[in-house]
Parts: C-alpha cells; structure tokens; sequence
C-alpha cells in the first residue's frame, strides 16, 4: 500500500511544490511562530504587503508600459517572459509568462485548476480566494458568475476567455486602459491596476476623485 501511497504523493508534488523563496517564507513562518516572535495575525499583514502590495507593483508596471508604450505591448504580446525581464522581472526557472491582453470583444480569466499556480514575478503571493476549490471549479463552468460574485458585469457582447495555469506557463492579464487616463505618467497607471484586475476578477478602473 505505501509504494502506491507514495506514488500518489508524487502525482500531486505539484500541488506542494514550494519554489525556494516560498519554501524560506512557509519554513520561517514556523520558526517565528513555534518560538513565540511572531503573532500570527502580524504575520498576516506582512503576507498581505507581498499579496497585495509589493508583489503587484511589478505586474501594475508591466501593464503602465504595456499601454503608454506600443512597442513594449507588442513584444509582451510576442514574448512575455523576455518583455516582463526587460523590466528586470524574471522568472524561477522554466515556466513562461504569458500575457493574454483584454479587449472590448473578449475579457480574459486566470485560474489553475490544478493547484495554484500563479506568475509570482509580476503578481507576488497568490490571494487565498485564487486557491480555493470553489473559484477554481466555478471559474472554469460559470467565468460570468464568478465576475459577478466580484463585482464586476461585462456588456452583454464582451466573451470571457478562461485560461488554465499550468506549471510551465502562467498568465498576466493586461486589463484595458480606462479613459480618461490620457496623458498619464507610467506611474500614475500604474497606481490604478489592481492585482485582481491582473487575474481578470476586476477591471482597471479611475477612481473618481473625491
């Protein structure tokens, strides 16, 4: 029974497979919290910053370049490992990002239905919610349900496209650049892509100044 045990811990490696810098994280999280330096729940707000801070802000830089530049848009088009490493963002070794890009006709949706694999150079930490067995389920059968289950409802016409993660390629989406952002500087784009609209669960939206 254990060989075979040991087979099916094999087949779902993927599902555990820490990258290094996820395996120093997950490995002094332990320490801190078994000695007694860390609240748990600080820990959660610095897991946070990575989620939806840090990491991001290279995916939100990648998108500002993506639409104040045609050019770099093309070549992340043609070849979004190497357009995302022009940045100076790079992958762990072997898998490819891919941008898939939003259009009025067609809306883009990243999940990994196998476990939860996630473009961690442009994006950082994956939210809990993109690992969870619902939105992996219902994003494949019901994308517009699960946009609606965010807040988000496309025109009737717009189709969703849903893209699958694997351990060899990840996705970015690049969300359509809002109006009224003409003339805006990289970094003030920047400021307005979200990491969900990078997973394709929102939209990049103007907040309306107050």
């Amino acid at each position: 029974m254990s060989g075979h045990h040991h087979h099916h811990d094999h087949y779902h490696d993927h599902d555990n497979h820490f990258t290094p810098i996820e395996a120093r994280v997950k490995a002094l999280e332990s320490l801190m919290i078994a000695k007694g330096y860390v609240d748990p729940a600080a820990l959660d707000a610095i897991i946070d910053t990575y989620e939806t801070k840090i990491g991001p802000r290279n995916g939100a830089r990648v998108v500002a370049r993506a639409w104040s530049d045609p050019a770099f848009a093309a070549r992340l088009k043609a070849d979004g490992s190497a357009a995302v490493a022009e940045l100076g963002y790079g992958g762990r070794g072997g898998e490819h990002i891919v941008a898939v890009f939003n259009t009025p006709e067609e809306h883009n949706l990243i999940v990994c239905t196998l476990c939860s694999c996630y473009p961690w150079p442009v994006l950082g930490l994956p939210p809990v919610w993109y690992k969870s067995p619902p939105y992996r389920s219902k994003a494949v059968i019901d994308p517009r349900g699960v946009l609606a289950d965010f807040g988000v409802t496309l025109p009737q016409g717009q189709s969703i496209r849903v893209w699958d993660s694997t351990a060899e390629t990840r996705f970015i989406v690049i969300p359509m650049r809002p109006a009224g952002t003409e003339g805006w500087s990289e970094e003030k784009l920047a400021s307005i892509v979200s990491r969900d609209s990078m997973i394709g669960t929102r939209l990049a939206v103007v907040e309306a100044q107050s």
